[in-house]
């Protein structure tokens, strides 16, 4: 890591209070960005902290106007805030549905669309969305997480279509199980959580879950201006899930 890599660049991280996303705020400060947490809860944060919900516009636009104002520049987006659901296409009703798309999929709209006239004076503009390997795997019990994240990489590679002769680039990390406080919570609900998390580490290759800390370190790789060219790219941190197919131990 160089900490010159993201020296002058201001980032904006959604749902940075917590998990992957103070992972990825922590790396993009270490890296020299002066970053902003837009979170329902910042005031935790050791980043500039702005309370925003991204389910609603005008609190969208009011944070991201903050972040200006106090860094009167906009370079990187990490929209990363989302929620889960579990359960089979039958297991949620309409409001459901409509919350969990409305969170995950509209708010990533309402952040860019709010960044999109600030990023456009970048000379080094980057967004990343937090995907998922729900998006590229048929997962059991994650109907509606699942149509959420597939709507997220396809809205990605169309942003990047949209936006790439502006100079934005736009890409998205899909990571498998990540060691997060959800997943704690997910855990610690269910039946047996030893066997529930041995369940989840032998479903990755690689035998275990995986943490923040690399999936910061791949949105940071998108995030940074050596990366010009890439864009329109799903990068997958999910310890092989995705394309490996290995055959049982013994």
């Amino acid at each position: 890591m160089n900490s010159s890599e993201f020296d002058g660049l201001v980032a904006i991280v959604t749902g940075g209070a917590s998990g992957i996303g103070a992972a990825v705020a922590d790396r993009l400060r270490a890296g020299g960005a002066r970053v902003a947490v837009l979170d329902l809860n910042a005031s935790g944060t050791s980043h500039f902290g702005v309370e925003c919900n991204v389910a609603d516009d005008a609190s969208v636009r009011s944070a991201v106007e903050s972040v200006t104002a106090r860094f009167s520049r906009l370079d990187i987006v990490v929209n990363n805030a989302g929620i889960g659901a579990i359960g089979d296409v039958a297991a949620n009703d309409d409001d459901e549905w409509a919350r969990v798309l409305d969170i995950n999929v509209v708010g990533v709209a309402r952040v860019t669309r709010a960044a999109l006239p600030h990023l456009r004076q970048s000379p080094s503009a980057a967004i990343v969305n937090t995907c998922s390997i729900a998006a590229t795997a048929g997962l059991q019990q994650r109907a509606l997480y699942s149509a959420s994240k597939g709507a997220i990489l396809s809205l990605t590679l169309a942003m990047a279509a949209d936006h790439i002769r502006e100079g934005i680039r736009i890409n998205c990390v899909n990571p498998g199980t990540v060691d997060t406080p959800w997943v704690a919570r997910l855990l610690s609900s269910s039946a047996d959580p030893e066997a529930e998390r041995a369940a989840l580490n032998a479903r990755q290759p690689h035998g275990r879950l995986v943490a923040a800390e690399e999936v910061a370190e791949a949105v940071a790789y998108l995030a940074s201006p050596r990366s010009g060219s890439t864009s329109g790219t799903a990068l997958a941190v999910d310890g092989g899930m995705q394309g490996l197919r290995l055959r049982p131990p013994g």
